[in-house]
């Protein structure tokens, strides 16, 4: 079976993904030089799609602008703004119009692989009277996802979202391919109790076959979870050498155009951003995604991190295992911390709520527009928002509120010697 078409849901803002998701869509967060929605228009390209409609909404021109500077070649899209009402199932509905056949619908925040979704295509087609097929994944904390069963021939018989005491293990990848006679369970979708209409109720009242994949999938919901889609979209792309100087390079490195490495040490896997200079003395290790236009310079360290565009770490720096936004410049001797002393689990706050993050390496995560004073600090864990000012030699103990100025007093005595 060839599928041709396919509705994408990109209208969401993602709030536990703030500080970044201030001044950006969810998916539209960086990773591996493009924005999520890109990586998941590639793979459906790859998947014979020619042409999908993205339901767009909150911060739409950001994602109009970015296709229209950066089209997919083979690939016709077309955008939509999601209207008054919410919810998964309403905005699949928005696409209607674009659709006269067997069609595929996928959340635009998850990063999976092209044979992913071929194989669901594959699945669909030999499930004889579906008017839906899902991708189902296993995983090991289905608390966290909407969690389907299967009866004896391979159809959902029972879909639970986010079980406290969850039954089965085969989590709901937002991930489908439709007949277009499921828009009529779309439009008879009751709103749920927190005011959407959604795709469990479609799911419940239609014949929907499951399909276990293999592939990777990973639906990002909190900021640490970024590290593990980094790793893999950079584990999928083909080593590019650039412009290499008196430098040690161990492991791959992807660079872009006009990228430059200098006097430095790198351990990939490295991806550098078109304009991005590093060096000298620069060293840099894990797993690490640095954007375009960025300075990364003397003994500055970089480890397992994700950096955006536009960001000088010039003097001095480390940045471990964090995310930082768009045009960060870090004063001389800005240090991160990702450790504790104990080796204990790193906990984070999202949304008011305390979190633990299962790690025991995490930095921080930095909105957009933030500038950092000479020998300021910041803890594990923390937070800062979009457009603040940390001033010199101060330490960030808890999270910062975006566009917020944190400044140290200082009591200083002069005494005149005899």
């Amino acid at each position: 079976m060839s599928i041709k078409k396919a509705i994408v849901l990109a209208a969401g803002e993602g709030k536990r993904l703030r500080p970044l998701t201030y001044t950006r869509p969810k998916c539209m967060i960086q990773l591996a030089g493009k924005p999520i929605l890109q990586h998941v228009l590639e793979s459906l390209q790859v998947a014979g799609v020619s042409e999908a409609s993205v339901v767009i909404k909150y911060m739409k021109e950001t994602i109009t602008e970015h296709f229209k500077q950066h089209p997919i070649e083979g690939l016709k899209l077309n955008f939509i703004e999601q209207g008054e009402k919410y919810g998964t199932a309403a905005a699949f509905l928005e696409g209607e119009k674009f659709i006269d056949d067997t069609f595929i619908g996928i959340a635009g925040d998850v990063i999976t692989e092209a044979s992913a979704i071929r194989r669901l295509i594959d699945a669909h087609e030999s499930a004889q009277g579906a008017e839906m097929t899902a991708a189902l994944k296993r995983v090991t904390d289905p608390q966290n996802y909407g969690v389907v069963s299967l009866d004896s021939k391979g159809f959902i018989s029972k879909f639970t979202e986010k079980p406290k005491s969850p039954v089965g293990d085969l989590a709901n990848t937002s991930i489908y391919v439709f007949e277009p006679k499921i828009f009529s369970k779309m439009k008879a979708a009751k709103k749920s109790p927190r005011g959407e209409f959604e795709m469990t109720d479609v799911i419940q009242s239609s014949k929907v076959k499951g399909v276990v994949i293999d592939e990777y999938w990973l639906d990002m919901g909190l900021p640490w979870q970024l590290f593990d889609a980094n790793d893999f979209l950079l584990s999928k792309m083909k080593a590019k050498v650039g412009d290499i100087d008196d430098s040690k390079i161990m492991g791959k490195v992807i660079m872009e155009k006009n990228a430059r490495i200098f006097d430095s040490y790198i351990e990939g896997p490295l991806y550098v951003g078109e304009n991005s200079i590093i060096g000298p003395h620069a060293y840099i290790r894990g797993i690490t995604s640095i954007g375009k236009n960025c300075s990364i310079g003397d003994s500055t360290t970089i480890k397992n991190s994700i950096i955006f565009d536009n960001v000088n770490a010039k003097h001095l720096t480390y940045i471990g295992d964090s995310v930082i936004g768009s045009n960060c410049n870090f004063g001389a001797g800005t240090q991160i911390a990702n450790y504790r002393f104990d080796a204990g689990s790193i906990k984070a706050t999202v949304n008011e709520v305390i979190v633990d993050t299962k790690r025991n390496k995490l930095g921080t995560i930095i909105g957009d527009n933030t500038k950092t004073g000479v020998l300021s600090s910041i803890m594990p864990g923390k937070t800062i928002g979009d457009d603040c000012w940390i001033g010199a030699n101060v330490m960030i103990e808890q999270d910062v509120p975006r566009k917020t100025r944190v400044f140290l007093k200082q009591d200083l005595t002069f005494e005149k010697r005899e």
